[in-house]
Parts: structure tokens; C-alpha cells; sequence
């Protein structure tokens, strides 16, 4: 790094250490850091369990700028209020160069702290990064047309919005409006190591399910598609959901009264690759996605990945994808699951090459794009002065 431009000092915002935009922060953290940046976190105290902890353990050493954590509602309650106050004292005394906010929480906190370091004559750039969030409201609503009226209102706070994927910048345009300010597409990407082949174990299951335990990324379709696939091969099949969520019990239920419990079990959540390890097919049922992890992880384990037509995922597959479903119907989804169970060789037929799939959906790529950005950014600012 040369003398003319100092390491950024910069702090990633979200609210629920779970899920992508976890794995997007992680992520872009330990590239930065790699590249000789200063990082740290803010996000919430009241969500994520062991696992999240796990995995801030093996980050934490990596946050030159710490990781902290206030307590965030996910709607909108009063308490924002203090746990605004809290975040912008912190953040002011961080000063940092960069401040990213990820999710609808994250992007006001990034923004609007960001605003008022502005107003103290302190130069940041204010990046936002929807990850789908608000962007799943239904215009049509009283509460999606608040909440995207709250987007465009929150724009003249910003300096730049990120979008995962073009379906998340197309759908930002048909639901808040074209973008006032700088906006880019910089895809997800994953970490080398993850472009190593998971081998299946003697015992692995015919399909996996790996997520939130929730309706939006669909796990009842996953069961009712399973049973309607058994029938359809005429032969008993094997699967396997791993994940937690607040709608575990409802699952299990729907798994029982369909005589599934020996054929379809249930697990807690663990690592990716070690889930991958376990099945033939990965299943990816949601009803709504942004750009999700666990088919770009899944790709680069070498893995054959089904999935609704959701998102960007169709920007993963292809367009054209024989592995794509109708979203929230169960019936497509059997019709693929059936069609890859008895196809010789549906794998090399249906999957993107890898070379190809890797020279876009690399963690490398992704957090070079987005330093890129972030310079970018900072030479805009008039006065620019760093810490």
C-alpha cells in the first residue's frame, strides 16, 4: 500500500448476526483486513446463538476496530432511539473512513450517524448495501409503502447503495425509484478455500435443506416437494433440513403427519461444507432471496444445486436454468428434484462450468470491487482528510 493512500479505517453496520449478510460482513472483513485495512463491527446483542458466536470468535482478532454489539429491535420501535444515541457516540469515536450499513437497520444507522459526522465537519463516506430487507415489502401495502417511502427518503443520507445481484438493483428501481446516488452491482463472493470439492459420505441423504427455519426461504415447500418426489420415483428417498428458526416446530409437525420422520430428519445448524458433506443435492426452496449464500457455497463445493427462481440465483444457474423452480410451488420443485434423481450425469448437464461460476463469485472479486468503491467514494469528498 503505498504512502499516498493510508489504510481505510472502516465499520461495517447490521443488525442480525445470522444468515448472508453475516457471511457478506465476514467476509469482506477478513479481505480488507488481509489487505492491510482497519475493520470493525456494530450489529445486535439480542440475536444469534452459539454458532454466530463461534463464528466471532474466529473474526474477532481481525477487528482492529472492534466488535460491538447494542441491543436492536428488527421493526421499528422506540428504543431506536437510545440505541441510535449509543451507536453514534461509538462511531464518533471510532472515526472512522467508511461506514457501511447493511440491511434496513444497518443502512440507517451508516447513513444517518454518518450524516451528523458530516455536520461536525467530519468527512466518511456512507455506503448501503438492502440485501433484499426492505426491498421484500409489497408496494401495495400501507407498511411497504412506508417502508419504501422511508428508503427514498433515507437516500439524500447516502453516498452510494451496493446491490448483491441486478435483480436486487432492478427491484430497488421498480419499488423506491432509480438511485440518486452512486450505485453499483458488486456480486457475493467466497473465500478460496470453499472452491475445494465436498465428496459425499457412503451415507449421504438424496437432498438437503440448509437455512432459516422460516417460511420466507420455504422449508414447507421443501417437505411437501419431497413427499410428492418420493411418489413420483415410486421409491422411498432420504433428505435431510438443517437450520434453526422460530418455525422448527411447525415443520417437524408437517414432517410427522406426512409419515416423513424416518426419511426426512431435522438438524440443528452447522458449518456449510459440513452439511454438504451429508447429501447428493442441495434444495433451495425460498419464496424470496436476495443473492443467497448457499448457492454460491454449494457451486464451489462441487455440489448440484435445485432452487426456486427467486432472486439472483437465476444470475447464478443461467437464466435458462433445467435446475430452476417456480417459487412457493412444491409441484416444480418435485417435477426438478425428480429430473435430477433420474438423469445420468444432470450435474455436469445443468451446473454452470466452474471456471466459469469462479471467475465472478470470488470473495477476492467481491472485496476488490468494493474497496474500489469505497476510494471512489472518498476522492469525492471535498476537504478529505483522514484520521
Amino acid at each position: 500500500m503505498s504512502a499516498e493512500a493510508p489504510p481505510l479505517r472502516i465499520l461495517h453496520c447490521f443488525r442480525s448476526p445470522v444468515g448472508g449478510i453475516f457471511r457478506h460482513v465476514r467476509d469482506l472483513v477478513e479481505e480488507h483486513r488481509a489487505a492491510g485495512h482497519e475493520v470493525g463491527i456494530l450489529c445486535d446483542s439480542s440475536t444469534g446463538g452459539e454458532h454466530e458466536d463461534r463464528l466471532f470468535d474466529t473474526i474477532r482478532p481481525q477487528l482492529s476496530l472492534g466488535l460491538t454489539r447494542i441491543p436492536m429491535r428488527r421493526s421499528i420501535a422506540p428504543s431506536d432511539l437510545a440505541a441510535l444515541y449509543r451507536s453514534y457516540k461509538h462511531i464518533k469515536s471510532l472515526r472512522p473512513d467508511i461506514l457501511h450499513g447493511h440491511g434496513a437497520k444497518g443502512g440507517v444507522l451508516a447513513r444517518l450517524i454518518g450524516s451528523a459526522l458530516r455536520v461536525n465537519r467530519y468527512c466518511v463516506a456512507r455506503l448501503y448495501s438492502p440485501h433484499g430487507g426492505s426491498l421484500h415489502f409489497d408496494r401495495s401495502s400501507l407498511s411497504g409503502k412506508v417502508v419504501l417511502q422511508l428508503e427514498r427518503f433515507q437516500e439524500r443520507f447516502g453516498d452510494a447503495l451496493v446491490f448483491v445481484c441486478d435483480y436486487e438493483r432492478r427491484t430497488y428501481e421498480e419499488k423506491v425509484g432509480k438511485p440518486l446516488k452512486t450505485a453499483r452491482v458488486i456480486y457475493n463472493g467466497i473465500g478460496e478455500a470453499e472452491f475445494e470439492p465436498v465428496p459425499s459420505v457412503i451415507s449421504a441423504v438424496d437432498f438437503l435443506y440448509i437455512g432459516m427455519l422460516r417460511d420466507l426461504k420455504g422449508p414447507d415447500v421443501f417437505i411437501d416437494a419431497f413427499a410428492r418426489t418420493e411418489r413420483a420415483v415410486g421409491r422411498p428417498l432420504s433428505a435431510l433440513m438443517v437450520g434453526d428458526g422460530p418455525d422448527r416446530e411447525r415443520y417437524e409437525a408437517m414432517i410427522s403427519e406426512r409419515g416423513l420422520g424416518r426419511r426426512l430428519t431435522m438438524m440443528p445448524a452447522m458449518p456449510a461444507r459440513k452439511a454438504f458433506a451429508l447429501t447428493n443435492f442441495v434444495v433451495v426452496p425460498s419464496r424470496a432471496e436476495a443473492m443467497p449464500y448457499i448457492v454460491l457455497e454449494a457451486l464451489a463445493a462441487g455440489k448440484p444445486v435445485i432452487a426456486s427462481r427467486v432472486g439472483g440465483i437465476p444470475e447464478v444457474l443461467g437464466v435458462k436454468s433445467a435446475a430452476l423452480a417456480v417459487p412457493g410451488d412444491a409441484t416444480s420443485l418435485s417435477d426438478v428434484m425428480t429430473q435430477a434423481l433420474q438423469t445420468p450425469e444432470w450435474h455436469d448437464r445443468v451446473m454452470p462450468k466452474p471456471s466459469d461460476f469462479r471467475a465472478v463469485f470470488s470473495a477476492s472479486v467481491m472485496a476488490d470491487d468494493m474497496l474500489h468503491l469505497y476510494q471512489d467514494l472518498l476522492g469525492q469528498i471535498p476537504d478529505r482528510r483522514y484520521s
